[in-house]
Protein backbone atom coordinates (compact mmCIF):
# COMPACT_ATOMS: atom_id res chain seq x y z
CA UNK A 1 0.00 0.00 0.00
CA UNK A 2 2.60 2.40 1.22
CA UNK A 3 5.44 1.67 -1.67
CA UNK A 4 2.95 1.28 -4.68
CA UNK A 5 -0.71 3.17 -4.08
CA UNK A 6 1.43 5.88 -1.85
CA UNK A 7 -0.66 5.58 1.01
CA UNK A 8 -0.61 5.13 4.92
CA UNK A 9 -0.50 3.42 7.72
CA UNK A 10 -4.16 3.85 9.36
CA UNK A 11 -5.82 4.76 6.00
CA UNK A 12 -7.72 2.34 3.74
CA UNK A 13 -6.70 1.13 0.35
CA UNK A 14 -9.73 0.41 -1.95
CA UNK A 15 -10.86 -0.15 -5.61
CA UNK A 16 -13.06 2.37 -6.93
CA UNK A 17 -14.51 -0.37 -9.44
CA UNK A 18 -13.81 -3.76 -10.08
CA UNK A 19 -10.22 -4.55 -10.28
CA UNK A 20 -8.22 -6.26 -13.02
CA UNK A 21 -5.14 -7.83 -12.83
CA UNK A 22 -3.25 -4.84 -11.42
CA UNK A 23 -4.06 -5.94 -7.88
CA UNK A 24 -1.31 -8.44 -7.65
CA UNK A 25 -2.23 -9.22 -3.95
CA UNK A 26 -2.45 -12.90 -3.36
CA UNK A 27 -5.57 -14.90 -4.84
CA UNK A 28 -8.04 -11.74 -4.81
CA UNK A 29 -12.04 -11.99 -6.11
CA UNK A 30 -11.93 -9.91 -9.16
CA UNK A 31 -16.06 -10.02 -8.91
CA UNK A 32 -16.12 -8.16 -5.49
CA UNK A 33 -15.19 -4.75 -4.07
CA UNK A 34 -12.61 -4.78 -1.83
CA UNK A 35 -11.43 -2.05 1.07
CA UNK A 36 -8.37 -2.87 2.96
CA UNK A 37 -7.42 -0.95 5.87
CA UNK A 38 -4.16 -1.12 7.09
CA UNK A 39 -3.46 0.02 10.77
CA UNK A 40 -0.64 0.37 13.39
CA UNK A 41 -1.73 0.99 17.17
CA UNK A 42 2.23 2.64 17.59
CA UNK A 43 2.07 5.74 18.94
CA UNK A 44 -1.66 6.16 18.56
CA UNK A 45 -2.84 3.74 20.70
CA UNK A 46 -5.85 1.51 20.29
CA UNK A 47 -7.15 1.88 16.45
CA UNK A 48 -11.52 1.62 16.04
CA UNK A 49 -12.15 -0.14 12.90
CA UNK A 50 -16.59 0.55 12.11
CA UNK A 51 -17.97 -1.44 9.89
CA UNK A 52 -21.50 -0.04 9.02
CA UNK A 53 -24.83 -2.06 9.40
CA UNK A 54 -26.04 -4.47 6.49
CA UNK A 55 -28.98 -3.74 5.14
CA UNK A 56 -30.29 -2.90 1.30
CA UNK A 57 -27.85 -0.76 0.86
CA UNK A 58 -24.95 -3.28 1.13
CA UNK A 59 -23.28 -5.56 3.46
CA UNK A 60 -19.70 -6.50 4.50
CA UNK A 61 -17.91 -10.06 4.55
CA UNK A 62 -14.28 -9.84 6.12
CA UNK A 63 -11.74 -10.50 8.73
CA UNK A 64 -9.19 -8.17 10.73
CA UNK A 65 -6.10 -9.90 11.08
CA UNK A 66 -2.77 -8.66 13.10
CA UNK A 67 0.29 -8.61 10.67
CA UNK A 68 1.25 -12.38 11.26
CA UNK A 69 -2.02 -13.17 9.15
CA UNK A 70 -3.65 -14.41 12.55
CA UNK A 71 -7.34 -14.07 12.48
CA UNK A 72 -8.65 -11.37 14.99
CA UNK A 73 -11.83 -11.31 14.36
CA UNK A 74 -14.70 -12.23 11.11
CA UNK A 75 -16.76 -8.83 10.68
CA UNK A 76 -20.36 -8.42 8.96
CA UNK A 77 -23.51 -10.61 8.67
CA UNK A 78 -21.38 -13.46 9.15
CA UNK A 79 -18.88 -11.98 12.25
CA UNK A 80 -19.27 -11.27 15.61
CA UNK A 81 -21.70 -7.89 14.46
CA UNK A 82 -23.82 -10.59 12.72
CA UNK A 83 -24.82 -7.86 10.17
CA UNK A 84 -25.53 -4.68 13.04
CA UNK A 85 -22.71 -3.10 12.31
CA UNK A 86 -20.11 -2.49 15.24
CA UNK A 87 -16.69 -0.50 16.71
CA UNK A 88 -14.18 -2.96 16.53
CA UNK A 89 -10.96 -2.09 19.01
CA UNK A 90 -7.95 -3.22 18.19
CA UNK A 91 -5.79 -3.62 21.12
CA UNK A 92 -1.73 -2.61 21.06
CA UNK A 93 0.44 -5.47 22.23
CA UNK A 94 0.00 -5.73 25.99
CA UNK A 95 -2.27 -3.16 26.24
CA UNK A 96 -4.20 -3.57 30.17
CA UNK A 97 -6.18 -0.03 30.08
CA UNK A 98 -9.93 -0.13 30.59
CA UNK A 99 -11.78 -0.91 27.44
CA UNK A 100 -15.08 1.55 26.84
CA UNK A 101 -18.40 -0.22 26.43
CA UNK A 102 -19.60 -0.54 22.93
CA UNK A 103 -16.30 -1.45 21.76
CA UNK A 104 -16.12 -4.92 20.91
CA UNK A 105 -11.84 -5.45 22.12
CA UNK A 106 -9.09 -7.82 19.97
CA UNK A 107 -6.22 -8.10 21.06
CA UNK A 108 -3.44 -7.88 18.83
CA UNK A 109 -0.17 -9.32 19.35
CA UNK A 110 1.66 -6.63 16.46
CA UNK A 111 0.85 -3.14 16.44
CA UNK A 112 0.47 -3.28 12.93
CA UNK A 113 -1.95 -5.43 11.02
CA UNK A 114 -5.21 -5.26 8.60
CA UNK A 115 -8.35 -6.24 7.01
CA UNK A 116 -9.78 -7.75 4.43
CA UNK A 117 -13.07 -6.40 3.65
CA UNK A 118 -15.24 -7.43 1.10
CA UNK A 119 -18.29 -5.03 0.10
CA UNK A 120 -20.33 -7.52 -1.57
CA UNK A 121 -22.02 -7.02 -4.91
CA UNK A 122 -25.78 -7.71 -5.83
CA UNK A 123 -25.02 -7.94 -9.47
CA UNK A 124 -22.81 -6.70 -11.69
CA UNK A 125 -24.19 -3.55 -13.01
CA UNK A 126 -22.65 -0.52 -12.80
CA UNK A 127 -25.65 1.16 -10.78
CA UNK A 128 -24.88 -1.93 -8.01
CA UNK A 129 -21.19 -1.81 -8.36
CA UNK A 130 -21.36 2.23 -7.39
CA UNK A 131 -23.54 1.47 -4.50
CA UNK A 132 -21.24 -1.14 -2.94
CA UNK A 133 -18.08 0.97 -4.00
CA UNK A 134 -20.39 4.50 -1.86
CA UNK A 135 -21.30 1.70 1.04
CA UNK A 136 -17.62 0.32 1.56
CA UNK A 137 -16.81 4.26 2.10
CA UNK A 138 -19.06 4.28 4.97
CA UNK A 139 -15.92 1.93 6.91
CA UNK A 140 -14.00 3.99 9.00
CA UNK A 141 -10.63 4.10 11.00
CA UNK A 142 -9.59 6.44 13.64
CA UNK A 143 -7.79 6.04 16.87
CA UNK A 144 -10.13 5.83 19.88
CA UNK A 145 -8.50 9.08 20.83
CA UNK A 146 -10.53 10.71 18.79
CA UNK A 147 -13.75 8.45 19.22
CA UNK A 148 -15.92 11.45 20.29
CA UNK A 149 -15.05 13.39 17.03
CA UNK A 150 -13.62 10.71 14.63
CA UNK A 151 -11.15 12.56 11.82
CA UNK A 152 -12.18 11.66 8.06
CA UNK A 153 -11.39 8.29 6.93
CA UNK A 154 -8.39 8.52 4.49
CA UNK A 155 -9.32 6.32 0.92
CA UNK A 156 -6.58 5.23 -1.19
CA UNK A 157 -7.91 4.35 -4.23
CA UNK A 158 -5.70 1.71 -6.34
CA UNK A 159 -7.68 1.27 -9.11
CA UNK A 160 -5.51 1.48 -12.26
CA UNK A 161 -2.09 1.38 -10.13
CA UNK A 162 -0.14 -1.84 -10.54
CA UNK A 163 -0.38 -3.00 -6.52
CA UNK A 164 1.93 -6.15 -5.59
CA UNK A 165 1.68 -8.66 -2.79
CA UNK A 166 3.39 -11.24 -4.55
CA UNK A 167 6.19 -13.08 -2.27
CA UNK A 168 9.69 -12.16 -3.37
CA UNK A 169 11.74 -15.43 -3.28
CA UNK A 170 15.31 -13.65 -3.05
CA UNK A 171 16.96 -11.39 -0.83
CA UNK A 172 13.09 -9.34 -0.73
CA UNK A 173 11.89 -11.61 1.45
CA UNK A 174 14.52 -11.29 4.48
CA UNK A 175 14.74 -7.74 3.79
CA UNK A 176 10.73 -7.85 4.43
CA UNK A 177 11.29 -10.02 7.89
CA UNK A 178 14.12 -7.59 8.96
CA UNK A 179 11.40 -5.02 8.96
CA UNK A 180 9.09 -7.08 10.74
CA UNK A 181 11.66 -7.68 13.58
CA UNK A 182 12.61 -4.35 13.73
CA UNK A 183 8.92 -3.05 14.14
CA UNK A 184 7.09 -5.80 16.42
CA UNK A 185 7.82 -7.32 19.77
CA UNK A 186 8.54 -11.38 19.72
CA UNK A 187 5.98 -13.44 20.38
CA UNK A 188 6.58 -15.41 22.98
CA UNK A 189 6.10 -18.68 21.14
CA UNK A 190 8.69 -17.38 18.02
CA UNK A 191 11.63 -16.43 20.45
CA UNK A 192 13.15 -19.60 19.29
CA UNK A 193 13.82 -17.90 16.35
CA UNK A 194 16.13 -14.98 18.12
CA UNK A 195 19.47 -16.67 17.41
CA UNK A 196 18.80 -18.66 14.11
CA UNK A 197 17.63 -15.01 12.63
CA UNK A 198 20.61 -13.48 14.47
CA UNK A 199 23.18 -15.87 12.46
CA UNK A 200 21.82 -13.81 9.46
CA UNK A 201 22.32 -11.15 10.30
CA UNK A 202 18.80 -10.05 11.08
CA UNK A 203 18.42 -8.76 14.82
CA UNK A 204 16.46 -6.10 16.75
CA UNK A 205 18.61 -2.84 16.54
CA UNK A 206 20.89 -3.78 14.20
CA UNK A 207 20.68 -3.04 10.27
CA UNK A 208 21.02 -5.82 8.05
CA UNK A 209 23.38 -5.44 5.91
CA UNK A 210 24.42 -9.19 4.19
CA UNK A 211 27.72 -9.18 2.20
CA UNK A 212 27.95 -11.27 -1.13
CA UNK A 213 28.32 -14.86 0.07
CA UNK A 214 25.21 -14.53 2.25
CA UNK A 215 23.26 -13.21 0.05
CA UNK A 216 24.18 -15.73 -2.43
CA UNK A 217 22.68 -18.52 0.45
CA UNK A 218 19.68 -16.31 1.15
CA UNK A 219 18.79 -16.43 -2.53
CA UNK A 220 19.39 -20.22 -2.56
CA UNK A 221 17.60 -20.98 0.06
CA UNK A 222 14.74 -18.91 -1.11
CA UNK A 223 14.49 -20.72 -3.85
CA UNK A 224 14.82 -24.10 -1.76
CA UNK A 225 11.76 -23.01 0.02
CA UNK A 226 9.19 -22.14 -2.78
CA UNK A 227 10.22 -25.70 -4.28
CA UNK A 228 9.14 -26.99 -1.06
CA UNK A 229 5.86 -24.92 -0.73
CA UNK A 230 5.20 -25.86 -4.45
CA UNK A 231 5.31 -29.51 -3.73
CA UNK A 232 3.25 -29.03 -0.22
CA UNK A 233 0.83 -27.26 -2.53
CA UNK A 234 -0.15 -30.20 -4.72
CA UNK A 235 0.37 -32.76 -2.24
CA UNK A 236 -0.83 -31.65 0.93
CA UNK A 237 -4.38 -31.29 1.09
CA UNK A 238 -7.32 -34.12 0.76
CA UNK A 239 -10.03 -33.66 -1.78
CA UNK A 240 -13.03 -31.59 -0.56
CA UNK A 241 -15.28 -34.77 -2.38
CA UNK A 242 -13.84 -38.29 -2.85
CA UNK A 243 -12.48 -38.91 -5.95
CA UNK A 244 -12.23 -35.16 -7.34
CA UNK A 245 -9.09 -32.60 -7.62
CA UNK A 246 -11.15 -29.72 -6.26
CA UNK A 247 -9.17 -28.90 -2.34
CA UNK A 248 -9.93 -26.62 0.62
CA UNK A 249 -6.89 -25.69 1.31
CA UNK A 250 -6.52 -26.23 5.06
CA UNK A 251 -6.81 -29.26 7.34
CA UNK A 252 -8.52 -29.68 10.61
CA UNK A 253 -5.34 -29.18 12.90
CA UNK A 254 -4.64 -25.37 10.81
CA UNK A 255 -8.55 -24.48 11.48
CA UNK A 256 -8.48 -25.22 14.88
CA UNK A 257 -5.45 -23.43 15.41
CA UNK A 258 -6.63 -19.90 14.04
CA UNK A 259 -9.93 -20.34 15.99
CA UNK A 260 -7.66 -20.30 18.89
CA UNK A 261 -5.30 -17.42 17.62
CA UNK A 262 -2.61 -20.40 17.89
CA UNK A 263 -2.40 -20.69 21.83
CA UNK A 264 -2.65 -24.30 22.09
CA UNK A 265 0.08 -25.46 23.95
CA UNK A 266 0.31 -28.70 22.36
CA UNK A 267 0.17 -27.17 18.52
CA UNK A 268 2.03 -25.27 16.68
CA UNK A 269 1.37 -25.90 12.60
CA UNK A 270 4.11 -24.03 10.97
CA UNK A 271 3.99 -25.84 7.62
CA UNK A 272 0.20 -26.07 6.79
CA UNK A 273 -0.04 -22.09 8.20
CA UNK A 274 2.94 -21.54 5.58
CA UNK A 275 1.77 -23.56 3.00
CA UNK A 276 -1.10 -21.85 2.76
CA UNK A 277 -0.09 -18.36 3.11
CA UNK A 278 2.38 -19.19 0.29
CA UNK A 279 -0.48 -18.71 -2.13
CA UNK A 280 -3.44 -17.14 0.46
CA UNK A 281 -3.86 -13.01 1.20
CA UNK A 282 -5.91 -13.59 4.25
CA UNK A 283 -7.71 -15.86 6.76
CA UNK A 284 -11.22 -16.13 7.89
CA UNK A 285 -12.13 -16.90 11.71
CA UNK A 286 -14.69 -18.87 11.48
CA UNK A 287 -14.41 -21.03 7.71
CA UNK A 288 -18.03 -21.66 6.00
CA UNK A 289 -19.41 -19.34 7.76
CA UNK A 290 -19.68 -16.13 5.16
CA UNK A 291 -17.60 -17.47 2.20
CA UNK A 292 -15.90 -20.91 1.18
CA UNK A 293 -12.57 -21.95 -0.98
CA UNK A 294 -11.83 -24.73 -3.34
CA UNK A 295 -8.53 -24.80 -5.18
CA UNK A 296 -7.50 -26.60 -8.24
CA UNK A 297 -4.05 -26.83 -10.02
CA UNK A 298 -4.69 -29.91 -11.95
CA UNK A 299 -7.17 -31.16 -14.64
CA UNK A 300 -9.41 -34.42 -14.27
CA UNK A 301 -6.54 -36.43 -15.80
CA UNK A 302 -3.98 -35.21 -13.09
CA UNK A 303 -2.13 -33.14 -15.47
CA UNK A 304 -0.99 -29.05 -14.28
CA UNK A 305 -3.03 -26.80 -15.96
CA UNK A 306 -1.45 -25.58 -19.02
CA UNK A 307 -2.46 -22.32 -20.46
CA UNK A 308 -1.70 -23.42 -23.92
CA UNK A 309 -4.92 -25.54 -23.57
CA UNK A 310 -8.01 -25.61 -24.02
CA UNK A 311 -10.49 -26.58 -20.85
CA UNK A 312 -13.94 -26.65 -19.53
CA UNK A 313 -15.50 -26.65 -16.01
CA UNK A 314 -19.36 -27.51 -16.27
CA UNK A 315 -20.93 -25.83 -12.81
CA UNK A 316 -24.07 -27.88 -12.05
CA UNK A 317 -27.38 -26.70 -11.34
CA UNK A 318 -28.62 -25.19 -7.80
CA UNK A 319 -25.25 -24.12 -6.50
CA UNK A 320 -25.21 -23.88 -2.67
CA UNK A 321 -24.68 -20.18 -2.38
CA UNK A 322 -27.14 -17.67 -1.17
CA UNK A 323 -25.08 -14.63 -3.05
CA UNK A 324 -23.18 -15.64 -5.62
CA UNK A 325 -20.49 -18.02 -7.16
CA UNK A 326 -17.03 -17.19 -8.64
CA UNK A 327 -14.62 -18.79 -10.89
CA UNK A 328 -11.29 -17.15 -11.02
CA UNK A 329 -8.14 -18.04 -13.08
CA UNK A 330 -4.22 -17.39 -11.27
CA UNK A 331 -0.59 -17.89 -12.41
CA UNK A 332 0.83 -20.88 -10.77
CA UNK A 333 3.87 -19.30 -10.68
CA UNK A 334 3.06 -15.86 -8.47
CA UNK A 335 -0.67 -17.31 -7.19
CA UNK A 336 -1.54 -13.70 -8.68
CA UNK A 337 -4.16 -13.03 -10.97
CA UNK A 338 -1.94 -13.31 -14.91
CA UNK A 339 -1.16 -10.21 -15.67
CA UNK A 340 -2.30 -8.39 -18.86
CA UNK A 341 -5.15 -10.70 -19.61
CA UNK A 342 -8.51 -8.57 -20.35
CA UNK A 343 -10.24 -10.31 -17.34
CA UNK A 344 -9.81 -13.06 -15.26
CA UNK A 345 -13.32 -14.32 -13.57
CA UNK A 346 -16.52 -15.21 -14.37
CA UNK A 347 -19.24 -15.90 -11.31
CA UNK A 348 -22.77 -16.52 -11.38
CA UNK A 349 -23.47 -12.51 -11.78
CA UNK A 350 -21.41 -12.50 -15.03
CA UNK A 351 -23.59 -10.20 -17.96
CA UNK A 352 -24.71 -12.65 -20.66
CA UNK A 353 -23.39 -15.47 -18.57
CA UNK A 354 -25.16 -18.88 -20.82
CA UNK A 355 -26.27 -21.23 -19.24
CA UNK A 356 -27.69 -24.90 -19.99
CA UNK A 357 -31.59 -25.41 -19.87
CA UNK A 358 -31.32 -27.52 -16.67
CA UNK A 359 -28.99 -24.48 -15.17
CA UNK A 360 -25.82 -25.76 -14.92
CA UNK A 361 -23.15 -23.04 -16.67
CA UNK A 362 -20.20 -24.23 -18.54
CA UNK A 363 -16.92 -22.01 -18.12
CA UNK A 364 -13.84 -21.80 -20.41
CA UNK A 365 -10.01 -21.58 -19.89
CA UNK A 366 -7.90 -20.98 -23.14
CA UNK A 367 -5.78 -18.36 -24.37
CA UNK A 368 -8.49 -18.02 -27.15
CA UNK A 369 -12.37 -17.70 -26.54
CA UNK A 370 -14.03 -20.67 -28.05
CA UNK A 371 -16.25 -20.27 -30.85
CA UNK A 372 -19.43 -18.90 -29.58
CA UNK A 373 -18.27 -18.84 -25.63
CA UNK A 374 -16.63 -15.43 -25.39
CA UNK A 375 -19.06 -14.52 -22.46
CA UNK A 376 -18.39 -17.80 -20.67
CA UNK A 377 -14.37 -17.64 -21.16
CA UNK A 378 -11.58 -16.85 -18.95
CA UNK A 379 -8.12 -16.50 -20.74
CA UNK A 380 -4.88 -18.36 -19.90
CA UNK A 381 -1.30 -17.50 -20.64
CA UNK A 382 -0.32 -20.00 -23.13
CA UNK A 383 2.97 -19.61 -21.69
CA UNK A 384 2.50 -20.76 -18.46
CA UNK A 385 0.97 -22.94 -15.70
CA UNK A 386 -2.19 -21.68 -14.11
CA UNK A 387 -4.84 -22.56 -10.95
CA UNK A 388 -8.23 -22.01 -10.25
CA UNK A 389 -10.43 -20.68 -7.26
CA UNK A 390 -13.89 -21.59 -7.25
CA UNK A 391 -15.59 -19.11 -4.47
CA UNK A 392 -18.88 -19.56 -2.97
CA UNK A 393 -20.51 -16.89 -1.19
CA UNK A 394 -22.93 -17.29 1.40
CA UNK A 395 -22.49 -20.81 1.41
CA UNK A 396 -24.98 -23.74 1.85
CA UNK A 397 -25.49 -26.61 3.36
CA UNK A 398 -25.24 -29.14 0.52
CA UNK A 399 -21.41 -28.14 -0.30
CA UNK A 400 -20.05 -28.98 3.32
CA UNK A 401 -22.79 -32.35 3.39
CA UNK A 402 -21.28 -32.82 -0.04
CA UNK A 403 -24.23 -33.70 -2.07
CA UNK A 404 -23.84 -31.10 -4.25
CA UNK A 405 -19.74 -31.63 -6.16
CA UNK A 406 -18.08 -29.53 -8.17
CA UNK A 407 -16.85 -31.41 -11.09
CA UNK A 408 -12.86 -31.73 -12.15
CA UNK A 409 -11.80 -29.36 -14.81
CA UNK A 410 -11.40 -31.06 -17.75
CA UNK A 411 -8.96 -31.01 -20.71
CA UNK A 412 -10.55 -30.48 -24.38
CA UNK A 413 -8.23 -29.06 -26.72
Amino acid sequence: MVRDAKGAVNQILYWSRLADWKNQFLTPNPDTIYFMPFFSTHGTGPMVLEIPPAGDDGSITGTIMDSWQVALEDVGPAGLDAGKGGKYLILPPGYKEPVPEGFPPLASATFQGYALLRSILKSRTDEDIAKAVAYGKRIKLYPLSAASRPPETALIDAIDVVVSGVIPYDTRFFESLDRMVQAEPWIERDRAMIDPLRSLGIEQGKPFKPDAATTGLLESAAQEALALFDLRYETTYEPHNEGKRWFLPADKTLMDSVQTGFTKADVYPTDGRGTLFYFAYSMVKHLGAGQFYLFVSRDSDGNPLDGGGTYRLRVPPNPPVRQYWSAVLYDFATHALIRDMPCASRSSQSPGLQTHPDGSVDVYFSPKAPDGKASNWIPADANGRFEALFRFYGPGKPLFDKTWVLPDIERIG
